[in-house]
């Protein structure tokens, strides 16, 4: 095997999953998506580490 076939293979199947996801996903809704930078706007940070605070003594 040469180093260009696996290449166009390597891209054949990332193609192929990329093609795969996009037909399998629903399409976004950019009204629902989560702003940006939230800095300030009261928005309290969810799903991450820096959600989970630190219990209240």
């Amino acid at each position: 095997m040469t180093r260009r076939f696996i290449a166009a293979l390597t891209l054949a199947l990332l193609g192929g999953l990329l093609a795969f996801d996009i037909a399998a996903s629903d399409p976004l809704n950019p009204f629902r998506a989560p702003p940006l930078l939230a800095l300030g706007s009261g928005s309290a940070a969810s799903g991450a580490h820096c959600a989970s605070l630190p219990p209240a003594e």
